[in-house]
């Protein structure tokens, strides 16, 4: 994994400012981008929004990934509130979530729906197949106890499968756990050599 510089932000696109989770993603945004780290969100309203509006907050840096859908009648799109330094477009759905993916060195993964769900299924499933020199997951919120225990319990779910991500629920957490995994990458690397994360 090497040295974590850009964060990608995962979660519900309907969250409004008002909103617990929203607040939560602008206050980890924020304290990403005041320990240097980039930004990155899928440039639409909700937690995406939030996450960039924490980072600049903070005078950091943000990175967008969106398309432009046709016959997607109830995909939330771009929202050009979302202010970002750099905007990706890519060709669809498919091709953003990959390139969400591609673009961070860590997930931080909020409450949400669908979406969500198929992001955090696909950064989870990536973290298994290059495990040791994989991408971490940092999933904000004591639901993800529940979720990930019954996971656990009733899927045929590998032993570094649990390893890969850490559940937390504050934004200083969110930091804390960042750093832990740039250490313990940084650990392995000295160890042995792996191969490069590739998507």
């Amino acid at each position: 994994m090497g040295k974590i510089q850009n964060v990608t932000f995962l979660g519900w696109a309907d969250a409004k400012e008002g909103d617990s989770v929203f607040q939560s993603a602008f206050e980890t945004a924020k304290l990403c981008a005041k320990h240097g780290l980039t930004v990155v969100n899928g440039a639409g309203p909700g937690i995406m929004k939030a996450a960039s509006l924490g980072a600049k907050s903070a005078g950091g840096k943000t990175i967008g990934i969106t398309f432009y859908p046709k016959d997607m009648p109830v995909f939330e799109g771009r929202d050009e509130s979302n202010k970002v330094d750099e905007l990706v477009v890519t060709a669809n759905y498919l091709e953003r979530t990959l390139k969400l993916l591609e673009a961070g060195q860590v997930f931080v993964i909020f409450n949400g729906g669908t979406g969500t769900i198929s992001e955090f299924g696909m950064a989870w499933g990536l973290a298994r197949l290059y495990f040791g020199h994989h991408k971490p997951l940092v999933l904000f919120g004591d639901f993800w106890q529940e979720i990930m225990a019954a996971f656990d319990k009733n899927m045929f779910i590998r032993p570094e499968e649990m390893q890969v991500y850490k559940i937390v629920n504050t934004p200083d957490a969110v930091i804390t756990a960042i750093f832990d995994f740039e250490k313990t990458a940084e650990n392995v690397s000295h160890n042995h050599k792996g191969a490069a994360f590739e998507i």
